[in-house]
């Protein structure tokens, strides 16, 4: 994992977005070996903590997984070699990074 951290609005998400567009340029043309970079952008502000981490269902009892996990399935399924970032983009909350 990597943590990018500084203040709001210094550009860490368009360094990262200049990263991987980088990367898949070199990518197409046939440079350094690199691979595709395909981007999932959470916030994990934007939601309660069930729904980033999934949570069992007050009526039926069932789980439902959380927006993290529904990623985490569909980038680690990907056969393809690219390169699969999954960014958590927003402030860094004790409550949300201890469940990680």
């Amino acid at each position: 994992g990597l943590m990018v951290v500084g203040l709001p609005f210094s550009g860490k998400s368009c360094c990262l977005t200049v990263l991987a567009g980088a990367l898949t340029e070199l990518n197409e043309k046939g440079l350094n070996n690199e691979f595709n970079v395909k981007v999932k952008i959470l916030n994990p502000k934007s939601v309660t903590m069930g729904q980033l981490y999934g949570e069992t269902d007050r009526a039926t009892q069932e789980w439902k997984d959380g927006n993290l996990a529904v990623a985490f399935r569909t980038l680690s399924s990907d056969q393809t070699p690219d390169r699969k970032w999954l960014i958590l983009d927003g402030p860094v909350d004790a409550i949300w990074i201890e469940n990680m």
